[in-house]
């Protein structure tokens, strides 16, 4: 790539074609493991007596409390559905409980936000565009083996919206990400068809302001990667993940980023800052 993180022609080229770009080795295996051993030990210091909130992109009204929204400026914790027994005791260690961990890890660990503001990834928005990019939230994703939920399609612009739309998903697999431990599905070129419906917050909760499309599961390609590969996801490109049934997980570092130049981050929006996020740069 030359300079790190700068991309040339023809991936621009294939991004906005395919509208999602895959970047073998982009992340060194000392920063990933610098990454899962940072998680281990959040992990390990995490009461989850304390705090606890299922995260489903099935049944959005479970993320109406407050858990949900102060997490957009704190590391906070979150159950898989299928974690927790009749008895409301975790089935297993807490280790392999977790959906996920958000939203702020870069901003507030300093393992994670090495990575997330190093100037390869700044190379690479400003590649994209970007005149003043900030990353507006960060996501540790588990797919614990067994109960690794689903992530039903979406499009990251329905959740981070602003006017005009810039939001550019950054996933970086930490792990090797196949079809049988749930790795990212496409719709290709589903971008170019533009937003389908907004992710709301309002006086009595979240929701959605229409109903989803229906897809066909066959229009959809696997993103099979190996750890270490960065994805990066047009805000309007179409994509999923179906349940982890194998016995292997698959972790996965989330970002999104949004442009603050010429645009304006949406009021609806579930993140309701109380600080405005760092620039990753200014151009």
């Amino acid at each position: 790539m030359g300079i790190a993180g700068k991309l040339s022609p023809e991936q621009l080229h294939s991004f906005h074609s395919q509208g999602f770009l895959v970047i073998e080795s982009f992340s060194s295996p000392d920063e990933i493991d610098a990454m899962r051993r940072r998680m281990d030990q959040l992990l390990d210091g995490f009461d989850y007596s304390t705090a606890a909130s299922i995260f489903s992109t099935r049944n959005q009204q479970k993320l109406t409390d407050d858990f949900f929204y102060e997490s957009a400026e704190k590391i906070s914790f979150f159950f898989e559905e299928k974690a927790f027994g009749e008895d409301g005791n975790l089935k297993q260690a807490k280790q392999l409980s977790i959906n996920k961990v958000g939203h702020a890890l870069h901003e507030i660990d300093p393992v994670f936000k090495t990575f997330s503001c190093s100037e390869k990834l700044s190379s690479l928005m400003l590649s994209l565009g970007y005149k003043r990019p900030v990353i507006i939230q960060s996501m540790y994703i588990f797919k614990q083996p067994g109960i690794g939920g689903e992530v039903v399609p979406h499009q990251d612009n329905s959740f981070l919206y602003t006017e005009p739309p810039t939001c550019t998903g950054l996933w970086l697999a930490l792990e090797d990400a196949t079809i049988l431990n749930g790795c990212l599905w496409a719709i290709l070129g589903s971008h170019k068809n533009g937003l389908v419906r907004r992710f709301i917050r309002g006086d009595e909760g979240v929701y959605f302001d229409r109903p989803s499309p229906s897809y066909d599961d066959k229009d959809f390609v696997p993103i099979e990667v190996k750890a270490g590969t960065l994805v990066v996801l047009h805000g309007d490109l179409i994509h999923q993940s179906f349940e982890n049934q194998s016995p292997k997980s698959r972790h996965a570092y989330s970002l999104h980023v949004v442009d603050t130049a010429g645009c304006k981050w949406a009021k609806e929006n579930w993140i309701k800052r109380k600080v405005d996020p760092e620039p990753l740069y200014e151009s």
